[in-house]
């Protein structure tokens, strides 16, 4: 099996046809990792996504350096991993923030079914605080593993 690294390049076009990751933040020196629907944003190198409020929120308010794991997975020879390492930032209803809503509305709406499973857990009779954020990103690594055919 040949492993090679892949360029920041690289690793955006695959965010961008990814869907779905795994986000990574931490609180007290614990970590916790989730699986989250997301849109990336190749010109801002921005994720943008939705939760009701909870757990991840309340360590991502508190802490917000996370990092966001994507894979594309053929076998175990055939395997591609990307790595985002950022910020998190809540994109709230102030002036300030319309373009940012704007743009995130704009990426989410064109998947379909895009407000799963951000707001999925909510039961009708409870109120849930629903989130809009960004994660804007440092950095991006990532590495894919081929087959060697010698």
């Amino acid at each position: 099996m040949l492993i090679h690294e892949l360029s920041a390049e690289e690793c955006a076009e695959i965010l961008t046809r990814a869907h779905l990751g795994r986000l990574g933040c931490a609180h007290d020196d614990q970590p916790y990792i989730v699986p989250i629907s997301f849109s990336f944003d190749n010109e801002r190198r921005s994720f943008y996504c939705f939760s009701l409020a909870g757990q991840k929120i309340d360590w991502m308010r508190e802490n917000p350096k996370v990092c966001i794991e994507v894979e594309e997975i053929v076998d175990k020879n055939r395997w591609t991993s990307v790595l985002a390492f950022g910020r998190y930032e809540e994109i709230g209803d102030s002036p300030a923030d319309r373009d940012a809503r704007r743009r995130a509305q704009q990426l989410l709406e064109q998947r379909a079914e895009w407000w799963f499973p951000g707001a999925a857990k909510a039961n009708s009779h409870d109120h849930h605080e629903m989130v809009l954020y960004r994660i804007e990103t440092d950095r991006l690594t990532g590495r894919r593993a081929l087959r060697d055919r010698g």
